[in-house]
């Protein structure tokens, strides 16, 4: 039998943070973007080992600024992408340039030195994982799935779909429905 599991990045981290906390029985606030103020001193000892149970789990602590801001990039494009509520219906530098508080000019410069890969990359990157993800999860069709991720037409997402992962998203619907298929007939 294969079950299907959909979760939430950022609530499944938070609540890794959470639990691990309060097991270190320290006075915090969680701040957005993975920021957590220490309302007390907190041991070295402490953070040793806070920072270690979280490397468990693949989350890192961040010191270098520059770091800290690319992390705060990804996560806006992460979210401005992976909304499902609301459709953003403004341009993705001027939600990035709002969102952070700095111009589109450097973070541009910045999220290219630190990862070396451009915003528009990352953002190609994130819709193509999303668009994935609605063909696995959903019944929307590409037409539903172009205009739910902002591009101007099936045409333009099923390029950069192909260009990103190598075949089409309807040759990927099929896949999906051939595996489908499969494990049906396995059970």
């Amino acid at each position: 039998m294969k079950i299907f599991i959909k979760f939430d990045f950022t609530r499944t981290c938070t609540k890794v943070i959470q639990d691990k906390l309060d097991e270190l029985d320290v006075k915090y606030h969680l701040m957005s973007f993975g920021e957590i103020e220490f309302l007390e001193k907190v041991s070295v000892e402490k953070l040793k080992s806070f920072n270690q149970t979280l490397n468990d789990y693949g989350i890192e602590i961040i010191e270098n600024q520059k770091v800290i801001l690319v992390q705060k990039l990804k996560e806006a494009i992460i979210e401005m992408v992976f909304n499902e509520e609301t459709t953003i219906n403004v341009k993705s530098s001027v939600y990035l340039s709002d969102k952070l508080g700095h111009s589109y000019g450097y973070l541009s410069n910045l999220f290219s030195e630190v990862t070396y890969t451009s915003i528009e990359n990352f953002i190609i990157l994130q819709k193509i994982e999303y668009a994935k993800t609605l063909i696995i999860k959903t019944d929307l069709s590409l037409t539903e799935i172009a205009f739910k991720l902002n591009y101007s037409s099936v045409a333009h997402l099923s390029t950069q779909f192909k260009n990103t992962t190598g075949i089409t998203p309807t040759a990927f619907q099929r896949i999906i429905e051939k595996r489908r298929e499969l494990s049906k007939n396995k059970n």
